[in-house]
Order: C-alpha cells, then structure tokens, then sequence
C-alpha cells in the first residue's frame, strides 16, 4: 500500500478521533453552561424568595426594633447630622461604634436619601447573601474540575440554614455582618486566584461589618501563605487584621461606649470578662475555657454549622482557622442566642465553612461529583430548619384587622417627633432622634403599643403598664383597636395658656 492510500485510509479515522473530541468538548462546554445557569438562576429565584419573605414580615409587623430599627436610627440620624447616633431601650443617646464596629452602615446614608423605608436594609441583605452562591460555585467547579459539583455546592450554600438566616433573621430583620458571607467569599475567590486588588478591596469592605471579622481574614492570610507559597503577603493580611480587630475591641469600643468598656463584657465573666482578663485566666485556670464551651447546646450549634457540609470543613483546617474569632466568640458567651442558629452570631464563620468544606472536598476529587451531591442532599434534608417556615403565616396576616389596625396606628405618628413604641411597632417608627421601647416613655409625646407583641416576655406585666397611661389624665387615647392602642401627650398648661 502506497504512502497516499495510507494517508487516505487513516484520514477518516483521524477525522474520526477530531470529531469526537470536538464532541466532547462542546458536551462539556454545554454542561458547564447550564451548570452555570442553574446556579444563577437558583441565585436570583432565592433572593426573590428572601426578599419576598423579609418584606412581608415586616409589612406584617413581625419585624423587631432590635436589631433593624437600631441600624435604620443610626443611618437616620448620620443623614441628619447626628453620626451613626442611636437610642438605648430608655431612649440614652449612645454612637453605634460603642456597641460594634460595623461602620458599613454608612453606606447606606445615600441609599436611605434615595428611598427613606427600612425595607432598604433587609433587601440588600438577601440579595447580598444571596450573591455568595457564585464563588462557592467558582471555587467548587475550579478545584472539584466539575461544573456539575460546582452547582451542587452552590445550591447547598443557598440550602445551608445558617445561610438562610444570614439572608433573612426573622429574630432581628438585620445585622451588617451577614453582608460579610459574600464578602469574605469573594475575598477567598479572589484570594485563590492571585487577584489580590480584587481582595484587598472586598477584605476591606468586610472590615467594616464587624470587629472580629478583620481577624478572621488576616487568619485567611495565612491559609494563603501557606497553599500559595507567598509568606510575606500571607503574613501581611494577617498582620493587618489582626491590627484592626484589637483596635476595634481595645480603642473602638471603649472609646464610643458610654461606660468605657464593651457592653457585651458580661458575657464572659466564665472566662475572665475582659480581653486582659481572658489571658490571665486562660494561664492561670484554662479549664474555665472548657467548661464554658463543654454543653449539649454548644456541641449542637456546632453539628448544625459542620454537619450539612460533612465536616468536610475539617480537612482544610488552615482555612477553617477563620471561622474561630466568631465561634469562640459564640461559644464562650453565656448568652444562649449566641449559639442558636436562627440568629446572625454566625455569619462570620458561614464562609469558612462553606469555603473550606469545598477544599475538603477537593482530596477526594476522583469521587467529586457523588461527594457534592452528597452535600446537597444533606443541606436539603436539614433546609427546613431555616427562616421560610414562617412565610404562609405572614402572606395569611396581609389584610387582616390585626395588621390594619397596626398599620392605622402607626400612621397617627407624626415624623420626627419621640415616641415611645411596642419592639415590632417601632421597627417601623426608628426614622427620627429619639425612640424609647415601651414602657420608657419619659421624655416622649407620643405612645403606640400591641399588647399582642409576643417580643414581650410578660403580656400581663404589659397590659397592666398601658392601662397605667389610660388612665393618666396627662395622656388622651387617639386610637384603640385589636389590642393596638395610641395615645399622645396632652399640651401642659399655665394659667389657661398652653405652651
């Protein structure tokens, strides 16, 4: 057979080889293209749903003062002149810095300029957190090498309960730390990929939400210098948020607070109450450490953060790091909110897990596609637990008399004016200088209260409070109706003239 017919009979197999191969790609390609898709879509439908969620709760006054209310007065009072002020339960001026660091809020004063409504901040919590399905997505498609497990781990992000409750805290609407879980997840992203502009500036941006949280990427920094080789940058990050978490706790907090020292101190009296006095005891009585972690409840707030992602988080330990500042934080507290995963206390160590579970994942990279369906699974079959469970209730209260007559009431109040309102009333009345939390009223014209506010632990106590003002001939009922009463102070008058 002559060169030429051989060439000509291997040409179709050749060919043959080509097409296959260009079949393959353009399959891979394809199944990466609506891995993607499904993965932003998935995105967007559950930021619709958190957002849909979030408003109706609050149209339906389930919404509490604390800790939305608190932020919406200190962004209030920042576009009025008054910086990050907010106002204690008695209604004491204090400057929001005194109690956290979260300096983010300022990037809402424009915003708020633009649209003056409190829903502004529950919305761009749950498109933020919402965003954060797409570097899980990136980082779980480049180190798993499959789009199909990519999409898997995205969708657990979303599925994940301590992610459902970043989106949408039924307990307190918002907190400027759940803006952290995208952020530091795009801050790992952009970590893993060399861009360090790209991280600087979000690692920056997640300073701002929280003291602890620069801490928590500097630790990212030594994730990084050890995985890339780049010490000196690695050691940088973690130079710098270590510098800014102490600080924030040492200088910030002291300095703003109006007692001197962080309000939250008290919690940790178990292990010395101070930051010199947790050195101290760790040297002296470290056992104190173990008992306040050692609990039932504590080893099952863990399991709920760990378990959905089958402690896969453990074989990254370096990058697990990051999520200590913000556990030991909760797990040391002797606040029992803090280690309950419906409220925000874990957001600074939602994307550690997610992000280090992934590169756990990643040491069985062979089986990755079984593994990431495996997680998804998992968070599917705990995703209930999470916050939507409460959306039929709310969607059935839209119209109700209960709910009109709260939102007649609310109406009476004029603007600006102080105020003294039931916790779920005042959510929708913090836009103004002074608000007290019923029963302070000392210095307000104005009373608004829902005796079916359940945020009070004792209805009787409350009732008994209010018909304590009814009957006070300084105060004239405006309006009364399903338990929703409004009353304003009467003018004070001397010598028949009111002044």
């Amino acid at each position: 057979m002559s060169d030429t017919a051989l060439s000509q009979g291997e040409a179709p197999h050749g060919s043959g080889a080509v097409a296959v191969l260009r079949a393959r790609l353009r399959f891979e390609s394809g199944q990466a293209a609506v891995a993607a898709r499904v993965v932003y879509a998935g995105a967007a439908a559950y930021a619709l749903l958190f957002v849909t969620a979030a408003v109706i709760h609050y149209l339906v006054f389930k919404t509490p003062r604390g800790d939305l209310g608190n932020m919406v007065q200190a962004i209030w009072n920042t576009l009025h002149g008054h910086g990050l002020e907010e106002t204690t339960l008695s209604g004491h001026r204090r400057d929001r810095l005194g109690i956290h660091v979260d300096p983010f809020l300022l990037l809402f004063v424009p915003l708020l300029r633009i649209w003056s409504s409190p829903l502004l901040l529950p919305i761009v919590q749950a498109l933020a957190v919402s965003s954060g399905a797409l570097p899980v997505f990136w980082l779980a498609r480049k180190h798993l090498g499959s789009s199909r497990a990519g999409a898997h781990f995205g969708l657990a992000y979303l599925l994940y309960p301590a992610t459902q409750f970043s989106a949408f805290t039924t307990a307190d609407s918002f907190h400027a730390v759940s803006i952290a879980v995208p952020l530091v997840l795009y801050a790992v992203w952009f970590l893993d990929e060399d861009r360090l502009v790209a991280f600087g500036a979000v690692a920056l941006l997640a300073f701002t939400t929280k003291e602890e949280i620069p801490l928590a990427i500097g630790l990212l920094g030594i994730w990084y210098a050890v995985r890339k080789g780049r010490r000196l940058v690695g050691l940088g990050v973690f130079a710098v948020g270590l510098a800014v978490t102490l600080f924030d706790f040492l200088w910030v907090i002291p300095h703003f607070s109006p007692s001197g020292a962080d309000p939250f101190l008290g919690r940790y009296q178990a292990v010395g109450g101070t930051p010199q006095g947790a050195v101290h005891k760790l040297f002296t009585d470290p056992m104190a450490f173990v008992h306040a972690v050692a609990s039932g409840q504590h080893a099952f707030y863990v399991g709920l953060l760990l378990v959905p992602f089958l402690g896969l988080a453990l074989l990254e330990p370096l990058l697990l790091l990051g999520a200590v500042p913000d556990l030991a934080i909760n797990l040391l507290s002797n606040h029992p909110a803090q280690t309950e995963i419906g409220y925000h206390y874990s957001g600074g160590a939602i994307p550690f897990i997610v992000a280090a579970s992934i590169f756990g994942a990643a040491r069985f990279r062979r089986y990755a596609a079984g593994l990431s369906l495996a997680v998804l699974l998992t968070t599917a079959a705990v995703a209930l637990i999470g916050p939507i469970y409460v959306l039929p209730g709310d969607v059935q209260a839209l119209g109700s008399p209960q709910v009109s007559a709260e939102a007649h009431a609310v109406s009476f109040i004029p603007s600006g004016v102080p105020v003294s309102a039931s916790n779920q009333l005042g959510a929708h009345l913090s836009e103004r200088r002074r608000i007290y939390t019923f029963p302070f009223a000392v210095h307000s014209h104005w009373i608004i209260v829902d005796v079916n506010d359940h945020t009070f632990s004792d209805a009787a106590a409350l009732k008994q409070k209010l018909r304590k003002y009814e009957t006070d001939k300084a105060w004239r009922i405006v309006f009364s109706s399903h338990g929703v009463t409004v009353l304003h102070k009467r003018p004070t008058r001397t010598n028949g003239v009111g002044r």
